[in-house]
């Protein structure tokens, strides 16, 4: 898939929106993208991850983590592709950590999935997991890169779509000095 394709995919399917948004990371944007909203289609979940497995394929991956609650099905979808397994990470007491008996081998070739990156915290915990169990980190596949290009996890990565939204502090909201009414994130206020 090309980027302008999957821009074209998450438009028609509703899945960007624009507003006034508090995201994960604690910081507004005039932009969100909902990512279920293309994620609910099987059809277009599948093409999305058809496309990040192609650009991993020769990489010898023997793994894909993706974090709750996406990178579930991100990394089942890649996995499948790739012919590897899939499995995820959660939160445990505020740590991300592999529960339910997942575990990653030492020297198992790791790929690092997420649904849609800004700051790029939620991978960092990821690969620290990763890094913990002794694997091997090969790369990361985004669906959605709306740092930038500022984040930098060290290795290959690689986004089917990149935005470069702006992201404000609380703070020092433009959106929130302006009175628009903030929607918390996954929630079109409707």
């Amino acid at each position: 898939m090309e980027e302008v394709q999957v821009k074209q995919l998450l438009i028609d399917t509703g899945a960007i929106l624009e507003g006034h948004f508090l995201l994960t990371s604690g910081l507004h944007s005039p932009l969100y993208v909902e990512k279920f909203q293309a994620l609910q289609w099987p059809e277009h979940t599948a093409k999305m991850c058809a496309a990040l497995a192609e650009r991993f394929k020769d990489d010898n991956i023997d793994v894909v983590v993706g974090p709750v609650t996406g990178g579930i099905l991100l990394a089942h979808e890649v996995g499948k592709n790739l012919g590897t397994r899939a499995i995820f990470t959660e939160r445990e007491n505020g740590k991300m950590t592999l529960r339910r008996g997942f575990v990653i081998n030492k020297g198992e070739r790791v790929l690092v999935v997420e649904d849609i990156v800004t700051t790029g915290g939620s991978v960092q915990e990821v690969i620290e997991v990763v890094k913990a169990q002794g694997g091997e980190l090969v790369g990361v596949g985004l669906l959605v890169d709306r740092s930038g290009g500022k984040v930098n996890f060290g290795v290959r990565t690689e986004g089917l779509l990149h935005l470069a939204v702006p992201t404000h502090q609380p703070d020092n909201c433009p959106l929130c000095a302006a009175g628009i009414p903030i929607t918390k994130r996954g929630r079109t206020g409707k």
